[in-house]
């Protein structure tokens, strides 16, 4: 291939690398992708998702073309600033040319590399792509050879259509020579670091002979005893294993990376388990008349088609006590020693979803209408359990809360979002024996537990926003009078 037919070929390709989608991320791992090659793409179109440690995004591609190549499967884990998939933007220019086997691949320099069409940014979503070095990838099949199966199992059976045949072993991976440093990336060398393993000693399955997770967690999990024999599983019985994990048939124990949300969210919590001083006061509650009043407006013309239930009213009573008690809302500045008072309140609500616990919150909540709060906390509920919400929405939180009465749960202490002054747990409501008007009656009643940081918020200030949303809650009429 001459030079010039080499530099048509690099503008005909486009290619798209992942992108930081959120404030200085560095990886993201691929979960689905909604194209193969050969499928037509226009500018725009959303091609993948990927989860971060902070949500799962969707990613639209910047090109109208034909899918030329998909660089990572799903489940793969990708360094922000590594092409995930290439793009034919002139799919009537005719076959690929592609080069001899035997000659190397030009190397591309930094500048073409980061080449993007003029008036278009590389990256569509976040703060732009971590610089990287160019990664070779995986050659391509040959026409006219057929792929080999990947090896199940250790390469020793596959299942095809529910019928086990023989499938061909592959060649048992070598560790790498001495005097010659192993090939991984930064994160891989971090987990063998981590798990006390050395990288020279494992042995690569990755393209190029690049050392994956897997391997590092291989070499780390204990060698199976040689006198139990390995389970015979039947092809009619199948059963399912997690793709995340690693499963070690002897010690019957299960290893899965810490990733994602998940992995985040441990950070954080630690963080704030060991940064910010705890306290946590609690406080029982009747709240027959707020379950009255739910009832009422799910009757209401100007709550028509709104989700009203009794975390709505919390989440009022909880602003208008922060209203009352402006002084909760606040922010240690360790670098600065500084307290930052905020004129806003932007209320996080945790939610549970398949990839772990997030905490989207509601921007400007304090100003906001009982209908206007509760479309918006309806939206964010929705988004959450779909894996939909955006890094943005979960940043910039002030204070949350957190509904553990869903679970059936009295109530708990919850530790504090990094960065946030205050968290409210709401407890399950329940019919209990109730002292009212001096009579034994049978009232609903909830438990509220109010985490705050100790630096901000003495004892006095927390019992007064925890007495005040109690207070509300007894006796709703105050969400007019006190809001």
């Amino acid at each position: 291939m001459t030079a010039s037919t080499a530099g048509a070929q690099t503008q005909r390709f486009r290619e798209f690398k992942m992108p930081d989608v959120g404030e200085g991320l560095t990886e993201g791992e691929i979960l689905k992708w909604y194209v193969q090659p050969g499928d037509t793409v226009t500018d725009g179109q959303v091609v993948c998702e990927v989860e971060t440690a902070k949500a799962a995004v969707e990613l639209p591609i910047p090109y109208d073309g034909v899918v030329h190549e998909v660089n990572f499967g799903e489940g793969e884990t990708v360094d922000v600033g590594t092409v995930i998939i290439s793009v034919d933007t002139d799919p009537g220019a005719g076959p690929v040319q592609e080069q001899p086997a035997s000659a190397p691949k030009a190397e591309t320099g930094p500048a073409e590399e980061d080449a993007e069409p003029q008036g278009r940014q590389a990256v569509l979503v976040g703060y732009g792509a971590a610089p990287s070095s160019t990664k070779r990838r995986a050659r391509k099949p040959q026409p006219g050879v057929p792929a080999q199966p990947e090896p199940v199992n250790g390469g020793l059976q596959a299942e095809l259509n529910g019928h086990t045949v023989a499938a061909p072993v592959a060649p048992a991976p070598v560790a790498t020579p001495s005097g010659v440093r192993p090939l991984a990336k930064p994160p891989v060398r971090k987990l063998a670091k981590d798990l006390g393993i050395d990288l020279a000693a494992v042995a690569p399955t990755g393209p190029d002979g690049i050392i994956t997770r897997e391997d590092v967690h291989a070499a780390a999990a204990p060698a199976p005893a040689p006198s139990v024999a390995a389970p015979v599983v039947e092809a009619a019985v199948p059963v399912e294993v997690p793709a995340a994990g690693t499963f070690d048939a002897a010690a019957r124990e299960r290893r899965v990376p810490v990733k994602g949300v998940r992995k985040a969210t441990a950070q954080a919590m630690v963080s704030s388990a060991f940064t910010a001083p705890h306290v946590t006061e609690f406080i029982t509650v009747d709240v027959t008349r707020t379950m009255k009043l739910v009832q009422e407006l799910k009757q209401d013309p100007d709550m028509a088609g709104l989700r009203v239930n009794p975390l709505l009213l919390v989440a009022k009573a909880f602003l208008v006590a922060i209203k009352r008690h402006p002084e909760v809302n606040a922010a240690w500045d360790e670098a600065n020693q500084e307290i930052v008072y905020k004129d806003y309140v932007n209320l996080g609500i945790a939610a549970a979803t398949p990839r772990g616990l997030i905490v989207p919150n509601i921007k400007d909540a304090g100003v906001k209408t009982l209908p206007q709060l509760a479309a918006e906390l309806g939206e964010l509920v929705s988004t959450a359990r779909e894996g939909k919400t955006s890094p943005a929405a979960m940043s910039g939180g002030t204070v949350t809360i957190t509904n553990v009465g869903v679970f059936g749960v009295d109530t708990g202490t919850p530790i504090l979002n990094p960065g946030e002054s205050a968290i409210l747990a709401f407890g399950a409501v329940k019919l209990q024996p109730w002292v009212h008007k001096g009579k034994v009656k049978a009232r609903q009643v909830t438990t509220l537990a109010l985490s705050f940081d100790h630096r901000l918020i003495d004892g006095e200030l927390g019992s007064k926003l925890l007495a005040d949303i109690a207070a509300i809650l007894e006796r709703p009429k105050r969400l007019i009078t006190w809001g």
